[in-house]
């Protein structure tokens, strides 16, 4: 049995951060486990510019805990007046690593998100010919969908016509949540890869609704079917190189959770890699771990992997109730429970 396991320091490739004192609370989490992480631009307002971008990424860099290596990686939130000339000049500056598409009305603050990839379709090109990478929340949005059915028809009338039509273009779907989704990015090509989230490799959807409603286990998308999320842990544990981490962790204080909005979004970032860890080892796969939450990821995005490393251990630790941040309580993912790995210090 393996009870320690070292490896090259993990990239989050998929993180809200939020801003100002929230920010400041949340960032020591993600800093003290990840090297880099793809930052969601999803404020109020949005991050939609180049500048836009610099600001907030020099904002981070100032909230660090001190001797921090951390860096974030910005993206670009779409809409339908994005300019290609600005997009191509912020990846050039190495201001943008990617762009993210919400689909207006998809999930939290994305009212000013693309209301039909036409709109964006001189942007996708210019991403194409440049080479920089295309993060999609992949959901439609209309009123007579479903919203369990919502991510499985995305994938039918959006993302696989785009993948057909611009196959130059490199696309991440991320937390994906559906065995339609792990089947449409195995079956891919290079250019299409895939984040997976620890909440819907640990849940399905009765955590939301047995014993009442759960809010700290909502999220968008939401968590499906018992065998969509075996379906997910098959993708995650097989070695695919086109598949890797991404928390989407997204903290909202314990009142806005547990309230008549209940807002969408797990924070999962106090202990993101136990929770990984613990999927690849209830399936026999802690050799593929590796690949998942290091390697994969700076692949895809041509970027380098970690010369640092982080080592886990076969060490129980319980989870609390609340954390408490910028001066309010957030209730973590695994909350009250026990995990069987500890991140080492």
């Amino acid at each position: 049995m393996t009870d320690t396991l070292t490896i090259p320091r993990p990239d989050d490739w998929h993180l809200h951060l939020r801003d100002g004192a929230v920010m400041e609370g949340v960032l020591p989490y993600t800093a003290r486990q990840f090297g880099r992480a793809i930052v969601m631009p999803n404020l109020v307002p949005p991050v939609t510019t180049s500048a836009a971008a610099a600001a907030y990424r020099d904002r981070i860099v100032a909230a660090l805990p001190e001797g921090s290596a951390f860096t974030p990686l910005m993206t670009a939130y779409l809409t339908d007046a994005t300019d290609p000339a600005d997009i191509r000049a912020g990846f050039e500056a190495g201001v943008f690593t990617a762009a993210k598409l919400y689909p207006a009305g998809a999930t939290t603050n994305s009212a000013s998100g693309v209301t039909d990839l036409a709109n964006v379709r001189k942007v996708l090109e210019t991403m194409a010919e440049i080479g920089m990478v295309f993060c999609v929340h992949g959901e439609v949005t209309h009123a007579e969908i479903d919203i369990f059915d919502r991510e499985a028809v995305f994938i039918e009338r959006t993302l696989a016509p785009l993948v057909r039509d611009l196959p130059e273009l490199k696309v991440v779907f991320e937390h994906i949540t559906t065995e339609e989704a792990a089947d449409f990015v195995a079956e891919s090509g290079p250019n299409v890869a895939a984040t997976i989230t620890p909440q819907h490799l640990h849940i399905n959807r009765n955590a939301m609704l047995v014993g009442g409603i759960r809010p700290h286990a909502y999220c968008l998308p939401v968590a499906k079917r018992e065998h969509h999320r075996l379906s997910l842990r098959r993708l995650a544990t097989s070695g695919n190189a086109r598949v890797f981490l991404g928390t989407d962790s997204a903290p909202h204080a314990r009142e806005a959770k547990e309230s008549a909005c209940g807002c969408a979004g797990i924070f999962n970032a106090p202990y993101a890699l136990e929770s990984y860890v613990t999927v690849f080892d209830e399936e026999d796969a802690l050799d593929a771990f590796e690949g998942f939450a290091s390697r994969n990821g700076p692949a895809f995005y041509g970027l380098p992997v970690s010369e640092e490393t982080v080592t886990l251990v076969r060490e129980e630790q319980q989870v609390p109730d609340t954390l408490e941040l910028a001066g309010t309580h957030y209730v973590p993912f695994h909350a009250g429970e026990t995990l069987g790995w500890k991140l080492a210090d």
